[in-house]
């Protein structure tokens, strides 16, 4: 079958699954890539969310296939799981099973319970899902098996050999009850009938995509995001084992490969929160990690939001200047009054203006100065209608200079100048690589995500407004070095070494 054959066949299983199973689009296209990719799926959640059943129709859609399908319990032997010993064999004193319908000639398998598993078939099983491998007496016999689906309405408990066989599974599903209301009305209303896939899957195609897939190459984002996750997740505390990363790489290679795609891109690495979190609270972490880094790639705009934020705080410290005097600010104080019923004043009343219309460092100041030119000051607690209660900006830097002999001197020493005029250069230039670089992408990533089969329509949505806040970003960022130019250049608002002020 061709890619675009076997692309279209997948989307119309998924179309006929997603109309029977409600709210279950995420399980369905990791079962499914499983399949084609040869990995082991795990469906943990509590009894009646149809676990057995989807993992049951899906495989179903595997034509020319085994299927082997097993409830366990703690009592199973392993002649219900491997076959029954033959009797023939057993006349001969040689030990060997009769494996003919079982789990080691099966295609697809589905084991209910899969934690339930005792020791005597937990290490044959184990080889079986990693090495596709059976000891049937002397024989080792290769097993035809593509994907295991394990259901289970519990985390396996504190035993070495369950930990093996859950990390044997590397697409993980917490599956809860159906969450809107008209989806579990369509589902005990109207989904009388079985249902019964009539889209196939040959072993043939499954076969083939894999072989396409092998040497599919990996773009250099997707192999930094990776890097990247790594190190954030042991962080977290989270402990991916180095054979897990090599079956995601090669999950990604087949996802890319059914997409039609020529590599793999960082779209795809969408489909990693099902395949790294071991217990479900981990979820919703692991999540928000990826979409950040699949939606940031090469444009992380919050790192350099971060970075000018602490530039322009650097050249704000280094201005700083206390003030030998309190400066309230008139204009501000009487539309407090007017909104909150302040107290009356007379000229023998001083009142304290709130705190967040009084300054007592330069730069702030200067910045509401900046903001509001018109705006007249008092010193410290007295009111406009006194001696000193309603002064231009020039005439308190003048009142100042003969009070106190204070002198506003807010400028760079020469190094720190050059050293910051450098580092806000620095941050320019990627801020205009960032702009270019959204603007040109934000065109294409509609329809790479809608050509995408694998990216699930609820994280498409996130992805797109976490994008789209690029933009807003992008917007603050300039806003932010706008202001750090101003106070590098020194204006002349800003140039407050008064010669003369002209004050009558």
């Amino acid at each position: 079958m061709k890619v675009l054959d076997l692309k279209n066949t997948i989307l119309n299983i998924k179309q006929e699954f997603s109309a029977y199973f409600k709210e279950r689009d995420a399980e369905i296209n990791g079962s499914l890539l499983a399949l084609l990719s040869g990995e082991h799926v795990l469906l943990l959640g509590p009894p009646g969310t149809a676990k057995t059943l989807l993992a049951n129709k899906i495989c179903e859609t595997i034509q020319g296939g085994n299927f082997f399908h097993y409830l366990l319990t703690r009592f199973s032997t392993p002649e219900e799981v491997f076959g029954p010993l033959s009797l023939k064999a057993l006349e001969k004193d040689e030990f060997s099973r009769r494996v003919e319908g079982y789990l080691p000639t099966a295609h697809i398998a589905l084991l209910d319970e899969i934690f339930k598993a005792n020791s005597s078939i937990l290490n044959s099983l184990l080889t079986v899902l990693n090495e596709r491998k059976y000891h049937n007496g002397k024989e080792v016999m290769d097993v035809p098996l593509f994907s295991v689906f394990g259901a289970s309405n519990e985390l396996p408990e504190e035993d070495e050999s369950l930990e093996a066989l859950y990390d044997r599974f590397l697409f993980r599903y917490s599956v809860d009850y159906i969450q809107h209301e008209e989806n579990l009305e369509a589902l005990i209303f109207e989904n009388t009938e079985d249902f019964m896939p009539s889209t196939k899957l040959s072993v043939e195609d499954i076969k083939e995509i894999q072989k396409k897939a092998r040497d599919m190459r990996v773009d250099p984002e997707v192999r930094a995001i990776i890097r990247g996750l790594r190190k954030e997740l042991k962080n977290a505390n989270i402990f991916v084992s180095d054979r897990r990363w090599k079956k995601i790489i090669n999950v990604l290679r087949v996802a890319s490969a059914v997409n039609g795609h020529e590599n793999v891109n960082r779209m795809t690495v969408v489909l990693l929160q099902h395949m790294l979190w071991d217990l479900p609270e981990q979820k919703e972490t692991i999540r928000k990690l990826i979409l950040d880094r699949v939606v940031s790639g090469g444009t992380d705009t919050g790192k350099l939001k971060q970075d000018v934020l602490d530039l322009r705080n650097s050249v704000y410290n280094c201005l700083q200047q206390e003030l030998p005097d309190l400066i309230s600010c008139n204009k501000c104080f009487e539309e407090e009054k007017k909104t909150t019923g302040g107290m009356k004043s007379s000229r023998f009343t001083a009142v304290k203006a709130p705190k967040s219309l009084t300054f007592n460092n330069a730069l702030d100041f200067l910045k509401h100065h900046t903001e509001f030119p018109t705006h007249t000051y008092s010193f410290g607690l007295e009111y406009r209608n006194n001696v000193n209660g309603s002064l231009s900006f020039e005439a308190v830097a003048e009142q100042f200079r003969r009070r106190y002999g204070f002198e506003f001197k807010l400028s760079l020493d020469y190094g720190d100048k050059k050293l910051y005029e450098k580092e806000y250069e620095n941050l320019e230039e990627r801020l205009n690589y960032f702009r270019k670089h959204v603007q040109e992408e934000e065109k294409a990533l509609e329809d790479t995500l809608r050509e995408n089969i694998w990216v699930s329509g609820q994280d498409s949505k996130e992805i797109l407004m976490k994008y789209r806040s690029k933009n807003t970003d992008i917007y603050e960022i300039a806003g932010y070095l706008n202001e750090i130019r101003n106070l590098l250049e020194k204006p002349k608002i800003f140039d407050l070494e008064l010669e003369e002020a002209e004050v009558a």
